[in-house]
Formats: structure tokens, C-alpha cells, sequence
């Protein structure tokens, strides 16, 4: 019934979706391929879809993750876990993926999926909800989705984004808002904790650094062309932009 209740609402709203084989054995029951005014997109999920009573809890949902966690967390697809619920709103949606990932930033085994009482999937909100996956598939498509997800924030569809590694692998995204004066530094060394940079508290001398962050030579100056080549983005909103 509560992949019925999805498969349902999806095929709606004219997206396409096919259901797993064994899909309760392997973690996901629903591949969905989104679709923009009548034609496919490149966008796809996958989701696990539960009955609610043996999964709710005084505020709202806990989907276990069971021996799925790398799959989900590190799969080629993002998985969502759906709950059918009709006593608490329907459907009720999170990301696992993006949960996954965090965990792992915080050093913690994530046993189940968290789902609020008021991520409700519905004939109204499903346009808003595929809109944001869409946008969350395009930043994975960049490369950068996972680091937005282990540092629990949200890229914007105009934010310019870029990401480096260093020589020991070390992974760092800067992420640049429009018309912000600072840009935001995300650094695998710091925990992905979102810092404020800006261009004056880049430093070469006597060692690396941006604030009391210490850089290697690479970091440094990797950080500089991305200070040089986004400078216009930084300019507030209706000054004049190049051409």
C-alpha cells in the first residue's frame, strides 16, 4: 500500500517511476526519473518507501538503516526514505543521502533516518519538493553536492561553488553567494565548518594562511584566483556586471 500511495502521487504529476525487484531486501524499492513539461530530465532518485505505524515516534519518523548505510550514504543515485502515514499527513520524506553524509562528518553511525511531521509529500507540495531535488542532483552532478551535505548547508541554483584538493587529498570548496562580501570556506581539516573569508585575510607570508587557518602553498594560491575570478560576484546586487 505504501509504495502504491508513491508510485501514485509521482505518476500524477507525470514523473516516471519503476519499481525494484526485492526492493525491501536491497534498501530501495522506487527508481523515479523526474519530468520537466512533458519530456525526461537527467534527473533520477531512488526511494525507500516503509508503512508508518512501526516506524513513527513521538515526533514524527526513524527509518533503520540496517547494513544499506554505505549504498545509500555512497551510492551512484541519492536515496530518500518515504513513510506512508495517512494518520500523521500521507507521505513523509527525507533525504538519506544527505543525512548519511553528515554523520559521517560528526564521526557518528547513523542507525535510522530521521523524518519530521512536517516534511509532508502531497499533491501540493510535491512541485516545491521536485524542484529542490532537482537543484540537489545538479550540484552532484558538479561534484560538489556531497560537501554541502557534509556540511549541512545548501548551495543556491546562482552560487558559483569550486573545489580543490590538496596533495594529501584533502578536499576544500569555496562557495560564493551573490552579491555577499564574503565568500565561505569549506575545508575537510575543519570539519566542513562553514567559515567567512575574505580576499584581505589571505596571507603568504611567513606561512599560508586565511585568518588563523593555515594553508599549504597550493591551498593559498588556489584560494587567491578563486578570490581574482569571482571579484564581480561580490559586487552588490544592480551594480553593473561584466559583459
Amino acid at each position: 500500500m505504501a509504495v502504491n500511495e508513491v508510485r501514485a502521487l509521482l505518476e500524477r504529476h507525470g514523473h516516471i517511476v519503476q519499481e525494484i525487484d526485492g526492493g525491501n531486501d536491497h534498501g530501495e524499492d522506487l527508481h523515479v526519473t523526474f519530468v520537466q513539461d512533458g519530456r525526461r530530465t537527467e534527473d533520477s532518485v531512488a526511494i525507500q518507501v516503509k508503512g508508518g505505524v512501526s516506524t513513527r515516534t513521538r515526533r514524527g519518523h526513524r527509518v533503520p538503516v540496517g547494513d544499506h548505510g554505505d549504498n545509500w550514504r555512497d551510492g551512484s543515485l541519492p536515496v530518500l526514505c518515504v513513510v506512508h502515514d495517512p494518520e500523521r499527513g500521507g507521505l513523509l520524506w527525507a533525504n538519506a543521502t544527505r543525512q548519511l553524509r553528515r554523520a559521517r562528518t560528526l564521526r557518528k553511525t547513523l542507525k535510522s533516518i530521521v523524518i519530521t511531521r512536517e516534511s509532508v509529500l502531497d499533491d501540493v507540495s510535491l512541485g516545491t519538493f521536485v524542484q529542490g531535488m532537482r537543484h540537489y542532483l545538479a550540484w552532484e552532478r558538479e561534484g560538489v553536492g556531497r560537501w554541502a551535505d557534509m556540511a549541512d548547508v545548501e548551495f543556491a541554483p546562482g552560487d558559483i561553488v569550486r573545489s580543490f584538493e590538496n596533495e594529501v587529498a584533502e578536499p576544500m570548496v569555496f562557495w560564493q553567494r551573490r552579491g555577499e562580501p564574503y565568500a565561505i570556506l569549506l575545508h575537510h581539516d575543519l570539519d566542513w565548518e562553514p567559515i567567512p573569508i575574505q580576499e584581505r585575510m589571505l596571507r603568504f607570508e611567513p606561512i599560508p594562511s586565511i585568518g588563523h587557518i593555515i594553508l599549504d602553498d597550493a591551498e593559498a594560491y588556489w584560494l587567491m584566483g578563486c578570490f581574482k575570478s569571482t571579484e564581480w560576484w561580490r559586487r552588490p546586487i544592480g551594480q553593473h556586471d561584466p559583459a
